[in-house]
């Protein structure tokens, strides 16, 4: 066990957010904690980080225990990083111990070899700690999770300072990844992920050695690395085992099988109470009727069960159908900035989208997806022809929201643009995307960034657009939103243009797929399941190809290296004699490191490190072996040459 939450309660504004929480996490649980918005994730692990105190009624109530041997992990904590250091130095930063520990070896071998051996038993124990914690390869840890997480080679010497939002958040990943708590918590980690990076991350931390707590509305990502599920509703958690498909249906079957036991024991309850009713008054029956109300007091009663709130109904609709060729783009470029500052991500982009296609832009952070999007929409200059049909009608959800007023309230936003809509249509059009109460008095620049996205495809149901262009539409939305989002667009019959790093609505979607790459862009006519299998069999070819070209190169080196070229005899003789002396001098050098691995070995040993007289010795003999074969490997060097 690392950690146990009891009886864990929180009160916000009079309303109980959590009710007697209980919770327990083994050392290698991976766990996914999924809930609408507003439901409390949030607040218990700010409770486990003990950011924010639990509410108190008794001595049982908001108990916290850790294991001593449990290190934590925060996504949120990491986010905070020093911007002042450049991308390597960061890293390097949380092998601090290592770094200075072999830095105190270099110094004791100094001190030893002048012949001070009184920091002998620290150099042992030194040594022993960092190969114990494979303190050596460090630097193969790093590169390799920065890797993967998305950063290349020439990357490592950028200043934090110089990355966007999105890369730092992926650099506190990979900082939290080396530090290897046994306990890590991870709020939303794929939001600034591409699916390269995603997909690397997932099987990482499927191996990961410790126990994982993950909030994500990822619905793959749950699927790919949890083992059980825990739900918060209505202030109460539920755990569930398996991943998230599981907890689906295990969710599902635990309603109706509450919804049963409810039902057969209001029958008996209605059963009890109309034999009391009919039997108490009499004195023949008064008696069966009085044990039949101890009964009933008695009876532990099962709450009714409560069935989910409301979900969002989004509807998009149109009335104008667009020619058949609806979009067309031939050799336009991508590109950012202005002036002297511009630069073209991409050249050359063509495609073309017909009436009803229901395309998906993917690609890399930062390649161009959402620019594409502006730019065949007219708001950013490019080269090249964009040429849209008659009859089109966009509705565009932008995904940062820029186009909404942050100082109307929601209610003002929406009569701001319609201003024929009465009050009771505005709400009742607000209440379909689950903008309800107060929330809709708000300002627009204050709600959350869930509730703009639910105000926005508000306004882009009275847009009635029959092409609609999307980007990244279920980034802020809870679980049930997205659902909703998605049996919207799966009824919508017009013409989809959309982005999105989300694989649960590409794969339902998605009827055709154009990715952007650094060398231009490629177009898949089919869905994003067969895109991803058609990956896999390129990337499995070239590792193919590399393989057999690896091996065509050694063939190729080793033929060079026996070919034979007329020698005199001469030349032959003294060959033969510069490798006979190698030879020997390679045999001597493995037997003195055979030496050399015994001594080292024997330094370890209690009756050895213990005597001062005799450890001395011992690392005498040790330099010694070594001086030997470092002229050995001199003289090993000028023959090669």
């Amino acid at each position: 066990m690392l950690l146990s939450l009891s009886n864990i309660n929180k009160f916000y504004n009079g309303n109980q957010l959590l009710n007697n929480i209980s919770l327990t996490i083994g050392e290698n649980d991976r766990i996914g904690l999924v809930g609408i918005n507003g439901c409390g994730k949030s607040t218990l692990i700010k409770i486990i980080m003990g950011i924010v105190n639990p509410d108190r009624f008794t001595e049982r109530d908001g108990i916290i225990s850790k294991a001593a041997k449990t290190s934590i992990g925060y996504l949120e904590q990491m986010g905070s990083l020093n911007t002042e250091n450049t991308v390597i130095c960061e890293m390097q930063s949380v092998f601090s111990q290592f770094h200075n520990a072999i830095a105190r070896l270099r110094e004791l071998e100094i001190e030893m070899a002048h012949g001070n051996n009184s920091g002998e038993d620290e150099y042992v124990r030194l040594s022993s700690w960092i190969e114990a914690n494979d303190g050596y390869n460090t630097d193969v840890k790093i590169k390799m999770v920065l890797n993967g997480m998305g950063f290349s080679e020439n990357e490592l010497q950028r200043t934090v300072s110089g990355f966007s939002g999105g890369e730092k958040t992926r650099l506190a990943i990979a900082r939290l990844l080396l530090e290897e708590p046994n306990l890590l918590i991870l709020d939303e980690p794929t939001n600034h992920l591409d699916f390269k990076t995603i997909m690397w991350l997932e099987d990482y931390l499927k191996s990961y050695s410790g126990a994982i707590l993950v909030v994500s509305h990822d619905r793959y990502f749950l699927d790919k690395v949890c083992s059980s599920v825990c739900e918060i509703e209505r202030g109460s958690l539920t755990r569930f085992k398996g991943n998230y498909s599981n907890y689906i249906k295990l969710k599902q079957e635990s309603v109706i099988r509450r919804e049963k036991e409810f039902e057969l024991q209001q029958k008996e309850i209605s059963k009890m109470e109309d034999y009391v009713a009919r039997n108490l008054v009499r004195a023949s029956t008064s008696k069966s009727a009085k044990s039949r109300i101890k009964a009933l007091d008695k009876m532990e009663r099962i709450e009714k069960p409560l069935h989910d709130e409301k979900k969002a109904k989004i509807h998009f609709t149109y009335s104008t159908e667009p020619p058949l060729d609806v979009l067309s783009v031939k050799n336009t470029d991508i590109s950012v900035g202005d002036g002297t500052t511009q630069k073209t991500l991409l050249d050359q982009i063509s495609f073309s989208v017909r009436r009803g296609d229901k395309l998906a832009i993917i690609g890399d952070n930062g390649i161009g997806k959402s620019t594409l999007l502006k730019i065949i929409q007219d708001k950013l200059p490019h080269k090249g022809v964009v040429r849209w049909s008659s009859n089109v009608r966009i509705s565009y959800f932008e995904q940062e929201s820029t186009n909404l007023n942050k100082s109307l309230t929601v209610m003002e936003e929406i009569h701001h643009r319609y201003p024929l809509l009465s009050e009771l249509e505005v709400r009742s059009l607000l209440a379909q995307v689950r903008l309800t109460g107060e929330n809709v008095f708000k300002q627009t620049g204050v709600i959350s960034g869930g509730e703009r996205a639910k105000l926005c495809f508000a306004i882009m149901m009275q847009e009635h657009g029959n092409v609609l262009i999307l980007d990244e539409p279920t980034n802020h939305l809870d679980l049930a939103s997205k659902e909703a989002i998605e049996e919207a667009l799966l009824e919508y019959t017009g013409t989809m243009i959309f982005v999105s790093h989300d694989r649960y609505l590409l794969s339902k979607i998605a009827d055709r797929i154009i990715e952007l790459r650094c060398d231009g862009s490629e177009t898949f006519e089919f869905g994003f399941d067969k895109y991803m299998d058609v990956i896999r069999e390129r990337q499995a070819e070239q590792k193919r190809i590399a393989d057999a070209e690896k091996f065509a190169k050694s063939e190729s080196a080793a033929k060079e290296k026996n070919s034979k070229v007329y020698k005199s005899k001469q030349q032959r003789s003294a060959e033969a004699a510069k490798r006979a002396e190698i030879k020997r001098i390679e045999d001597e050098i493995d037997s003195l490191q055979l030496t050399l691995d015994s001594l080292n070995d024997e330094i370890t040993h209690e009756n050895v490190f213990s005597n001062y007289e005799l450890m001395s010795a011992k690392c005498s003999e040790i330099e010694n072996v070594k001086n030997s074969m470092d002229a050995l490997l001199d003289k090993l060097v000028e023959l090669d040459d």
